[in-house]
């Protein structure tokens, strides 16, 4: 059983004890298990461009552009309406993202133009992926088999999603030095310890730390000795 649905049932049988049964004493020893966090997949920015070049259609390049332009969720980039787009002052609205909280991302100009292009296309009219019935927008199963079929054409090897684009403009913002308060703030991170562990697969910066042994004397080096 994986963590999720063992903490799940935690949760439930705590519920029961304390709230139910109004025995907090036998929910003491209910304890949660920690889920392991594994590292997100990332792309390097040549891939990005490749990923996005072999979209199917224009619709599909400005939504995976917005993923990762703006590093939005799949459920943010579906739910885009054409008014959300601020060109005046460069910004996104999201409305409601996680926490059901709205917050602004970024817009960046290259974004802003594959955006046109795809609405000088369809015009649009609510939404700004609207899907097959144009009353309702873009579905992130839709979503997801688009960024599938755009990996294979491109030959990326890794498993690509949505959300991977999320985790590579994190990333490519973390290898540019911005501040990691700025990043959490871009993504819509209540907590500062969710966007940190973009530092654990950033590794241009990781390479670009001096480590203290090459700040030490130079070493002497031990020469080995040869037997008369």
């Amino acid at each position: 059983m994986r963590a999720p649905s063992i903490n799940s049932s935690v949760s439930a049988l705590r519920f029961f004890f304390t709230i139910t049964l109004d025995r907090p004493d036998m929910a003491r020893h209910l304890t949660f298990v920690r889920e392991p966090r594994k590292l997100p997949a990332v792309l390097s920015p040549d891939d990005v461009v490749r990923l996005l070049e072999a979209a199917p259609g224009p619709k599909y390049k400005a939504a995976l552009g917005a993923a990762y332009g703006a590093g939005l969720r799949v459920s943010e980039v579906v739910a885009l309406k054409v008014s959300d787009i601020d060109s005046q002052r460069m910004l996104i609205k999201v409305e409601q993202g996680r926490g059901r909280k709205d917050r602004f991302a970024m817009l960046s100009p290259q974004l802003l133009e594959l955006l046109r292009d795809w609405y000088r296309i369809a015009r649009p009219q609510a939404w700004l992926f609207p899907g097959q019935d144009p009353t309702n927008h873009l579905t992130a199963c839709q979503l997801n088999r688009a960024v599938h079929a755009a990996a294979d054409i491109a030959g990326i090897k890794k498993r690509v999603t949505p959300h991977t684009l999320r985790h590579s403009f994190a990333t490519h913002l973390l290898e540019q030095s911005v501040d990691i308060r700025v990043i959490q703030t871009l993504l819509g991170h209540a907590k500062l310890d969710t966007s940190a562990l973009y530092t654990r697969v950033a590794t241009n910066t990781i390479r670009a730390v001096t480590s203290p042994l090459d700040r030490l004397a130079p070493l002497p080096l031990r020469r080995a000795r040869i037997s008369p």
